[in-house]
């Protein structure tokens, strides 16, 4: 049986360079709630990071 992730929402913010510390805590805090989190540079914008939240 394959499992799917679901993505639940996405939004762009600023990017920040300590904005992965607070996606690195949410998942380790969250992972046993069955969501992870994602950050990701916007591609035509290096100051954007879209951050993605998903359910697995």
């Amino acid at each position: 049986m394959e499992k799917k992730i679901e993505v639940l929402a996405t939004t762009r913010v600023q990017y920040t360079s300590d904005l992965y510390k607070v996606v690195d805590i949410l998942n380790r805090t969250l992972k046993e709630r069955d969501v992870m989190f994602g950050l990701a540079l916007d591609n035509q914008d290096k100051d954007t990071a879209v951050f993605t939240i998903y359910r697995t």
